[in-house]
């Protein structure tokens, strides 16, 4: 009896034993549970920033507003600096992981992007941006960024611009980085024959309002390029797209300007002629930096100056022919290739 009643007791035990572990294992599976649905991200909807406006003619942001409406994600205008938009994520997506944000900008070599970094800020480039950071010009962060948040630059050329990439990187990182994306291709938006693609540059000069023509233009593309099997004159006269994949020109001014101050009025140098004035610029370390680093020749430039009191203004403008060529599908080269921001042949990612 003894041996029956050690055997009831153990059994008992052993029962009690796993009914308190299988009651300890449901309990802990709901905190897990718990803590997983703490850590999940709930990612806000897509967002895309139109930071900028049309003029003249050009109607990149309007097409590029109509091209991601068109595709249900919530557009956002009149932003035109980083700073509003650091303030309009903060407000308005505050508790919330950052999805994909999209910013439109124009941008190009020369002068960095026509966003800029506050409302009475510069165009952002590499060392506007850093200056602004250094400042605390650029409010913080607030909402939360994830590994998974996705910048994604729509600005001709800043692929190229690993280090100014770093630095918006920065801007936008706080609890994790993002993943940020720019090609360094043309983005073109409302296109006849695709509402979005990218397309390939190539870069001639000229002084503005002075134009040697299309045949003389067409000579320094050759001069330039010339592993390229494209005929640039007749690129040159062509302004849009005539057919699938047929190159066309854009072109666009670049201005620079200098101030100086002196003493007195008897200092200012007195130009002669053209002449006098690029060999004053080419002398001066500050101008001839500045253009060695644009790469654009000096004599590109329509050079003129202007004497107030005793400041000298200098003055530089060229106009730029941007000879576009659609990056077409390896596939089918009846087809624009796809604007994956994953593929990186045609965008960076950092």
């Amino acid at each position: 009896m003894k041996s029956i009643a050690y055997l009831f007791c153990f059994c008992l035990l052993f029962l009690t034993g796993c009914i308190e572990t299988k009651t300890i294992e449901q309990k802990d599976i709901v905190e897990l549970t718990e803590v997983l649905l703490e850590e999940i991200p709930q990612y806000s909807s897509p967002i895309v920033f139109i930071a900028g406006f049309d003029q003249g003619t050009n109607t990149y942001y309007g097409n590029a507003s109509k091209y991601f409406r068109e595709k249900q994600f919530e557009v956002v205008n009149h932003i035109y600096t980083l700073e509003e938009m650091i303030h309009w994520l903060n407000t308005n997506k505050k508790g919330q992981s950052l999805g994909e944000i999209h910013i439109v900008s124009h941008s190009n070599p020369w002068k960095g992007m026509a966003l800029r970094t506050s409302k009475n800020g510069a165009r952002i480039t590499y060392e506007s941006l850093v200056s602004s950071r250094v400042s605390n010009a650029i409010p913080s962060l607030k909402t939360r960024i994830e590994s998974e948040t996705k910048i994604i630059f729509h600005s001709c050329g800043l692929g190229d611009n690993i280090r100014l990439l770093e630095e918006l990187k920065a801007v936008f990182t706080n609890h994790k980085a993002p993943k940020v994306y720019a090609s360094s291709y043309f983005n073109v938006f409302g296109g006849k024959y695709a509402s979005h693609y990218l397309a390939k540059p190539y870069y001639g000069f000229y002084p503005t309002a002075e134009s040697p023509g299309p045949f003389e233009l067409s000579k320094t593309f050759e001069a330039a390029y010339p592993n390229e099997k494209i005929d640039w004159f007749r690129a040159l006269k062509t302004r849009e797209e005539h057919h699938l994949g047929s190159l066309y020109t854009y072109k666009f001014n670049v201005p620079v300007q200098w101030e100086f101050s002196f003493n007195a009025k008897a200092e200012i140098p007195k130009f002669a002629n053209k002449e006098g004035l690029l060999d004053w610029i080419a002398s001066n370390d500050e101008m001839a930096t500045t253009l060695f680093q644009f790469g654009i020749p000096l004599e590109k430039y329509r050079w003129k100056s202007k004497v107030n009191g005793t400041k000298l203004t200098v003055e530089g403008k060229t106009t730029v022919l941007c000879v576009l060529k659609p990056i077409l599908s390896s596939l089918d080269t009846n087809e624009y290739h796809e604007t994956n921001i994953e593929a990186k042949k045609l965008y960076q990612i950092l």
